[in-house]
């Protein structure tokens, strides 16, 4: 297998998430030049290429499945079943060439159930976020795939890039991708409620959303440092008869957590 930075990567779709897949990897070193992308509108597909510095914009599927060591699957999930089953003989052919899945519901059985794939392919399905154009996101991936020890080194190293890389159980695939990948529009409403309270008393619109946002950034941060259980972070922070733990109760009183358990469930049994 050639090295991170040589890869040929491809995307089967150049949509958000793709594009900032794309962007996250040119962050960390990757040369736009070593990608290819292909989508339903040319003309747009064109321009957001030369605008990332040079990806190659493709008309033909077949040819970017054949030319990329690493093709990333992005397309809508409606769309799977047409548009990578013609592919799947080119996308089997080359015993070190990998497929990244990042459609939403397909996970590795169903590609091989529903003859999308052939035997053989080396799958690896997941759901990331879009913090990954940053280097900061995160990538669940299915613990079943069909990846050698050496593509599954490569795939690591490679998304590691692009942030945290979680493996889990297929089960619990879904309810990760809700978490994960709906998550920060959960946690955009809250930055946005918390800045409208800044606004409110007297805090300039864009100093509240810095203040909220890098907050929220140090508090995560340091979470995932310690390992320590939030409960016990935020027990931290109230004092007895002080003025968080009267903020804390008034969340509680407001149904906050009861709430966001409701939206992961409003989107897991939609």
């Amino acid at each position: 297998m050639k090295s991170i930075k040589e890869l040929k990567i491809g995307y089967i779709g150049f949509g958000n998430m793709a594009g900032a897949i794309a962007g996250g990897l040119i962050n960390a070193g990757i040369k736009a030049e070593n990608m290819y992308a292909v989508s339903g509108h040319v003309d747009k597909l064109v321009e957001k290429c030369k605008s990332m510095g040079g990806i190659n914009p493709l008309e033909d599927h077949r040819e970017l499945a054949a030319v990329s060591d690493v093709v990333f699957v992005a397309v809508k999930p409606n769309k799977i079943k047409d548009v990578v089953t013609p592919l799947a003989e080119v996308l089997k052919d080359d015993p070190e060439k990998i497929v990244i899945s990042i459609a939403w519901g397909y996970n590795f059985d169903r590609y091989f159930d529903e003859g999308i794939l052939k035997e053989g392919t080396h799958l690896l399905c997941t759901c990331p976020n879009t913090p990954v154009s940053i280097n900061k996101g995160i990538f669940v991936a299915e613990n079943r795939h069909s990846l050698t020890e050496e593509g599954l080194k490569t795939v690591k190293e490679l998304l590691s890039y692009l942030g945290r890389v979680i493996f889990i159980d297929t089960k619990l695939m879904g309810a990760s991708g809700t978490v994960c990948g709906c998550g920060p529009a959960f946690a955009d409403l809250f930055i946005e409620a918390m800045a409208d309270a800044a606004v409110m008393y007297g805090i300039p619109r864009k100093t509240a959303y810095e203040m909220v946002s890098a907050m929220i950034e140090g508090n995560a941060a340091l979470q995932l440092s310690s390992g320590k259980h939030p409960g016990e972070m935020k027990d931290e922070v109230c004092s007895p008869g002080g003025s968080t733990i009267r903020g804390v109760a008034a969340l509680e009183e407001q149904g906050l957590r009861a709430a966001v358990i409701a939206a992961i469930k409003a989107v897991q049994e939609k």
